[in-house]
């Protein structure tokens, strides 16, 4: 998980505190789901998740908020993310990474989220999300 960029009473700010907290963490999941539920581009991704997207909205944005340096809305509620296995399940590979990164770059793009934070934001993401990845291609 990503470490926070700051400490409690540091002059840095962390990710959560950088994107404005709870409402712009939210706002960000719901466009990358639309996105996701409607860019041709994303179908690869969109076809490994269920037709309801509301546990995955949910899920995503309990994840995001505490990953960020927020409440750790997911922990409280699931314990430990432990993403490699929770994905381990579906053929995640290069492909279905770059659809993952597409749509959460162009979400946060599309909320409005600082250059400088979609930089931060979606370096660290990449590296998370290359993690996920179980096979070649």
């Amino acid at each position: 998980m990503l470490d926070k960029i700051g400490e409690p009473g540091s002059s840095k700010a962390t990710l959560f505190e950088m994107l404005g907290g709870v409402e712009q963490v939210r706002a960000i999941v719901e466009r990358f789901y639309d996105i996701m539920d409607s860019d041709p581009r994303a179908a690869g991704i969109r076809a490994m998740h269920a037709p309801d997207l509301t546990s995955a909205r949910e899920k995503l944005f309990m994840f995001l908020t505490g990953w960020t340096g927020g409440p750790q809305l997911y922990i409280e509620q699931y314990g430990h993310p432990r993403l490699r296995m929770r994905h381990m399940p579906f053929p995640i590979d290069e492909s279905a990474r770059d659809q993952w990164m597409y749509c959460m770059i162009k979400a946060m793009h599309d909320t409005g989220v600082e250059d400088t934070i979609i930089e931060k934001m979606g370096a660290a993401l990449h590296g998370v999300a290359d993690f996920m990845r179980n096979r070649e291609g």
